[in-house]
């Protein structure tokens, strides 16, 4: 990627937080440890589930539930290599 050409990167908004895939529990299912200090079982919805690929150490952006927030959630963005590098280096992981 060029010096100073700008990365356009989904930040988390609202309730949404970062987190990332620590173990795959199958069934699109997945235990991921957000930066807000709480481990979640999330999910992938059906819109993500048969094009999308995720292992463990993928950063993801969860929207937890409005039921048991502090233990459940969606997967709603996944991000890529490029993008994952960029929230690394401008501490936002």
């Amino acid at each position: 990627m060029p010096e100073g050409e700008v990365l356009r990167v989904r930040l988390p908004r609202g309730k949404e937080v970062l987190g990332t895939v620590d173990e795959l529990l199958g069934a699109s299912r997945f235990r991921v440890e957000c930066r807000d200090g709480k481990s979640r079982i999330c999910r992938i919805p059906g819109k993500f589930r048969k094009r999308i690929n995720v292992r463990v150490g993928f950063i993801v952006l969860v929207n937890p539930w409005e039921i048991e927030p502090d233990e459940k959630g969606d997967i709603i963005w996944i991000y890529n290599k490029t993008q994952s590098n960029w929230l690394r280096k401008k501490g936002y992981v």
